[in-house]
């Protein structure tokens, strides 16, 4: 149910949403842009479409370590 709300708000565009969500490809088909952060600093922006079309990058960033 959240999930479908958060759909609704980036669909509307007149709202800026932050998801913050363990799940990364259900986070990246609800938004359109990408930041992941390390410790603070962005260390990768792209379209969300980009990164779920790029599994190797998607992994490397997602993975712990």
């Amino acid at each position: 149910e959240l999930m479908n709300v958060i759909r609704e708000l980036v669909a509307d565009g007149g709202m800026a949403v932050i998801v913050v969500e363990q799940h990364a490809k259900l986070a990246l088909a609800l938004t359109r842009q990408a930041v992941v952060l390390e410790r603070g600093r962005v260390v990768h922006r792209s379209a969300s479409e980009e990164l779920l079309a790029d599994p190797d990058t998607l992994h490397r960033l997602v993975s712990v370590s």
